[in-house]
């Protein structure tokens, strides 16, 4: 469920959606120690509600792979890591995952842990057969039948290439909507969905891969950035003269160097900085010295080649 802004009356009416949608009654939630979850006003609601609420240890950041399992899997897979602000953007979000929602539970199948045993330094882990979710809350004996009856009826009427067209018209909107700001961007349509135009497409998707557009951030430089100028800068052309004439002046003299000519500037700190612009400037000279003709290695003749692998 997208959240616009972070505010606890949003939360609760996002956990309100999502109760609606589940085939079966809502015990509890998990949380981690964000404080849009994790404050009075979601807490006493859940509480009210008959929902036991946990969330993760202080301290313990191993207890928000719990929260976030599905976020590498499904939200950052789809969705991506730009910014998205404005209503469109969270309208586009609704859009994608109420698509996504029936694609993931209906059609796609996900393997659950069985059972894992440790012995001493290895773990072995045996799962169940992977199986779409549906099938496992079908096969569950305490949903009612009332509930499966609903949801036999949801995956007889649903289209798995309608599903997956509407998740790559929503991700294209997602697209060109990442990383621009809602006041600086005048209001778009939002993508119809063509059946035609997506399976034309998989016709050559297999071949390279496919691209998605919420995948695709372009650089945007905002404002022209002057680069800091390096304390070296004055005296570049005297650390120059003095590396011609002495090619095997190490880093370390030419620090001391510079620190009899401005004690000020240059300390035993800067040696890690001198050593990386001695560097740079020996491999310029470097190359204006091969004049871009490569020098190609002398091989061995032929037959020595038993000689040396023998």
């Amino acid at each position: 469920m997208p959240v616009r802004t972070r505010e606890s009356v949003l939360v609760i009416a996002a956990i309100k959606c999502a109760r609606s949608l589940f085939p079966f009654p809502l015990l509890g939630v998990d949380f981690d120690n964000d404080s849009a979850f994790m404050n009075e006003l979601v807490v006493s609601w859940c509480r009210s509600q008959g929902l036991e609420v946990t969330r993760s240890r202080a301290y313990r950041k191993n207890d928000q792979a719990w929260v976030e399992q599905k976020n590498g899997a499904i939200v950052r897979r789809l969705v991506g890591y730009g910014r998205f602000v404005g209503a469109e953007a969270t309208a586009a979000l609704v859009r994608l995952y109420d698509s996504v929602r029936l694609h993931v539970n209906l059609f796609q199948p996900s393997f659950k842990l069985r059972e894992k045993t440790r012995i001493g330094a290895r773990v072995i882990k045996r799962y169940h057969p992977p199986v779409p979710p549906i099938e496992r809350v079908l096969a569950h004996l305490e949903v009612a039948e009332i509930d499966k009856e609903r949801l036999r009826a949801m995956l007889a009427t649903a289209d798995p290439v309608m599903l997956f067209t509407a998740i790559r018209a929503a991700q294209e909107d997602l697209g060109r909507r990442v990383d621009r700001r809602g006041a600086q961007v005048t209001p778009e349509e939002p993508v119809v969905i063509d059946l035609q135009r997506f399976t034309a497409n998989l016709k050559t998707a297999w071949k390279a891969g496919e691209v998605r557009p919420t995948h695709k951030r372009s650089y945007r430089r905002t404002k022209p950035y002057p680069k800091r100028p390096t304390m070296l800068g004055p005296y570049e052309a005297q650390i120059r003269s003095w590396l011609e004439a002495e090619p095997t002046l190490s880093a370390a003299v030419v620090l001391q160097r510079l620190m009899n000519v401005d004690q000020t500037r240059f300390t035993n700190k800067s040696l890690r900085t001198v050593q990386m612009a001695v560097k740079a400037w020996r491999q310029e000279s470097a190359l204006e010295n091969l004049n871009g003709d490569w020098i190609t290695p002398v091989l061995p003749p032929a037959k020595s080649f038993g000689n040396i692998l023998g």
